[in-house]
């Protein structure tokens, strides 16, 4: 239920920090009339969410033995891919996002007016509920199915209440290190699908798993408990891992970690440079 309420929410956030700086710049640049385009943009997307993830579940359900293995390896490793391609995207936009988007909306409304408003929400929040359908998905099999709906159901309602906070009040957050935050739990996500789908992997027989079992630590942290299920369902906690599905969850925690500290330092020499200019 956790990892559902926290891919929900995080998700969730982002697709209302969008639309609430889409309504923020409507409301200041007095064009209330173009509201409803935002809500419609928003109902479309959501609609078409929902049903993309009842598909996704219908061919997982159809599938046995090696098709479901296939699919299982398969959309993990692509939640993988999305949530580093994410965490990349989240990392350059951070300080930009705001500007951005008055900047975004201002043109739409001096082009094609509503239909143009219609377009940047039904996109930006149909691109969260794509991403949160395949991430459900994925985490869907190793989690139970009941705990993950209400984690989701949490997740969204929270997200709700966010986004009526922030049209209603006058409440500034700090994207940069909301972004920053989320990030890394993101990466530690995507770290466990990779583990999980190179498990499916082995299992098939497509790679060799060169030791099969490292170690057991059942007996310290059981997988089949509370607390080792939900391990298992946040960072793809295994008991009992083989030596490839290990190197597979260091390369990739390590070598994205390495790029992202690298193009941090990057971005705070070039700061100074600006700076001291």
């Amino acid at each position: 239920m956790i990892s559902s309420l926290l891919l929900s929410l995080r998700e969730g956030l982002e697709a209302a920090l969008i639309v609430g700086l889409v309504l923020g710049v409507l409301q200041k640049m007095a064009k209330g009339e173009f509201k409803i385009a935002v809500w419609m943009g928003v109902f479309c997307a959501t609609l078409m969410s929902f049903l993309i993830a009842y598909g996704l579940r219908l061919i997982g359900l159809e599938l046995e033995g090696i098709a479901e293995h296939i699919f299982e390896g398969s959309t993990m490793f692509l939640a993988a891919l999305v949530l580093t391609w994410m965490i990349f995207w989240m990392n350059a936009q951070s300080n930009r996002l705001r500007l951005g988007m008055e900047a975004e909306v201002k043109q739409a409304l001096a082009s094609s007016g509503a239909r143009a408003i219609f377009a940047i929400v039904f996109v930006a929040v149909l691109r969260e509920g794509i991403e949160l359908a395949l991430f459900l998905t994925a985490a869907s099999f190793s989690s139970n199915m009941q705990s993950l709906l209400l984690g989701s159901i949490l997740g969204l309602g929270i997200t709700i209440v966010f986004g009526v906070i922030l049209y209603k009040s006058t409440v500034h957050i700090n994207i940069k290190r909301f972004f920053q935050i989320t990030g890394l739990v993101l990466l530690l996500f995507s770290a466990g699908l990779v583990g999980h789908a190179v498990k499916e992997f082995i299992e098939l027989g497509w790679i060799p798993p060169l030791i099969n079992q490292v170690w057991n630590i059942n007996s310290i942290i059981n997988e089949n408990s509370i607390f080792g299920g939900l391990l298992e369902s946040l960072f793809g906690y295994n008991a009992n891992p083989s030596l490839v599905e290990i190197m597979a969850y260091l390369v990739y925690l390590s070598g994205i970690g390495i790029v992202l500290y690298r193009k941090s330092l990057f971005s705070q020499r070039k700061r100074t440079e600006i700076h001291i200019e």
